[in-house]
């Protein structure tokens, strides 16, 4: 049995226009764009949601450090004040913690110096406009 149709094309199939062909093509197109966007939108608000929750936690556990150097601080002050005196051995932990401060200071600085950014976007970059006027770069 032949299934060859005269024409090419099975009785009552319709044949659609370039135009109307074009214009499916981009509504498919506006439908996908529309669907990827939505996506997206969730995905990202499912990731802010968790990156909300993982800062409030790695907060939480800053202040608990917080006062965990708290507490063994006043633990040392008491500890030294029992050979020292009270006043002394507050004086002898403020310094302790004003060195660990000035450590921590200088050893940042050096790091933020050390920062370059981003010099070869920032290269890149300028070399967009001689690029869209069509000049080439050599090397």
């Amino acid at each position: 049995m032949s299934t060859s149709y005269e024409g090419g094309s099975p009785p009552g199939a319709e044949r659609a226009s370039i135009g109307e062909l074009l214009s499916d093509i981009s509504s498919d197109l506006s439908t996908l764009m529309r669907q990827e966007v939505a996506l997206a939108k969730a995905e990202l608000s499912q990731s802010a949601k968790q990156a909300g929750k993982g800062g409030g936690m790695l907060a939480g556990a800053g202040v608990a450090g917080h006062f965990v150097l708290l507490f063994l601080s006043i633990c040392l002050w008491w500890g030294i004040g029992n050979h020292t005196g009270r006043g002394w051995s507050a004086l002898i932990v403020a310094v302790i913690w004003a060195i660990i401060a000035a450590i921590l200071a200088a050893t940042g600085r050096k790091e933020m110096k050390n920062v370059t950014g981003v010099p070869r976007t920032a290269d890149t970059v300028k070399k967009i406009p001689s690029a869209v006027a069509g000049n080439e770069e050599t090397r």
